[in-house]
């Protein structure tokens, strides 16, 4: 019997492999499309630009100190995004995918970018 291709190979693949790990792969692969770099080979003060998907968002309304931040996952690595003096961002929520531009900073030994520049783009 010949090995299954095509829509067989994909269809047993889905229903087989880890759904995190195909879904880190296919985002992966949306991010270079866009010409994003990968945040796994982001370093520390640099000016990025990357693509993912929120994981997760977080309003930290203290007093003084608003803050939204986002977990962004582009299937390679994760950054906290955190926009300062804002309690809430239109369109900003989970499983939203993203394209964000800022310098690269480090907090509690985790990528950070603090009040990016972001595009909401369409779901990979």
């Amino acid at each position: 019997m010949a090995p299954a291709t095509g829509y067989f190979r994909r269809l047993t693949r889905r229903l087989t492999e880890d759904l995190e790990d195909i879904d880190a792969e296919e985002i992966a692969e949306s991010s270079q499309a866009t010409g994003a770099r990968k945040a796994v080979e982001c370093t520390r003060g640099e000016e990025v630009t990357m693509f993912g998907r929120l994981r997760s968002v977080e309003t930290c309304s203290k007093a003084a100190s608003a803050t939204v931040e986002a977990e962004l996952f582009d299937g390679t690595d994760a950054v906290v995004l955190a926009w300062i003096g804002r309690r809430r961002i239109p369109g900003i929520e989970p499983g939203k995918t993203i394209l964000v531009r800022g310098r690269l900073g480090e907090r509690d030994g985790a990528k950070i970018i603090y009040n990016p520049y972001y595009e909401l783009r369409e779901r990979v």
